[in-house]
């Protein structure tokens, strides 16, 4: 009888640590930070971005310097007209003002959304890939390892790497 108990009792530790090792998820990392900023797609992306970006910068320094020539060229004739013409030069240089101002915020604005424009379907290829990997080498879970303290766990970036084509 202590001999069946003893065997119950190795039995149910077998089959639990069993249990055990069956429930332990397997993981792996990948860094999608490496991946994004090496993919082909995202540097001509990030070429994009900056040719858009050095346009608005000239459009705004012409803006700019159009501001300071009209502001120099009244401020040296203000002595010398009357105060309703200095009046309206004042509102014209704020309403210049402004829309330098407004033009600056609006083109940050377009540029982060041309950005998000383009970068969304290259995260959504990435992501993917990541997926497609991760099931065929038979991970639950894919980590990104930017931000992980610990990885241990195979690192699947070359693999993604691949998957995508470069």
């Amino acid at each position: 009888m202590k001999q069946i108990k003893t065997l119950l009792i190795a039995a149910i530790l077998v089959l639990g640590a069993s249990t055990t090792m069956n429930a332990q998820a397997k993981a792996a990392h990948v860094d999608v930070s490496e991946i994004m900023t090496k993919m082909p797609a995202m540097l001509d992306a990030q070429k994009q971005l900056e040719k858009l970006s050095a346009t608005y910068d000239a459009d705004y320094k012409k803006m700019a310097e159009e501001f300071q020539a009209k502001l120099k060229k009244y401020d040296a004739e203000a002595a010398t007209v009357t105060d309703a013409v200095n009046a309206e030069r004042q509102k014209e240089v704020q309403d210049m003002q402004k829309r330098i101002q407004d033009f600056g915020q609006n083109a940050q604005k377009e540029l982060q959304t041309k950005q998000e424009e383009i970068t969304k379907p290259i995260y959504e290829k990435v992501r993917a890939a990541i997926q497609k990997v991760g099931k065929a080498k038979g991970f639950q879970y894919v980590l990104d390892g930017s931000t992980l303290l610990l990885a241990d766990g195979p690192n699947l970036t070359l693999d993604v790497k691949k998957e995508l084509g470069f």
